[in-house]
């Protein structure tokens, strides 16, 4: 299992980009933490999310 903005998911196994496929996230107008960390965008088809990880993901809001 792999927490989610606080919620567990069973994705273990799923490349980041292939959990953001299924979201309705843009993936240009977010920031992905992982375990603390952040992922830069490029990683996000090699980077396998795995049962422990901690996922943050956070939404970038335009606005004046």
């Amino acid at each position: 299992m792999v927490k989610i903005n606080g919620e567990e998911r069973n994705v273990a196994g799923k490349t980041l980009a292939e959990y953001l496929a299924t979201t309705s996230y843009d993936p240009k107008r977010i920031a992905v933490e992982r375990n603390g960390e952040i992922v830069p965008k490029a990683q996000y088809g090699e980077t396998i999310l795995t049962d422990g990880d901690s996922i943050e993901i956070v939404s970038f809001v335009g606005g004046g």
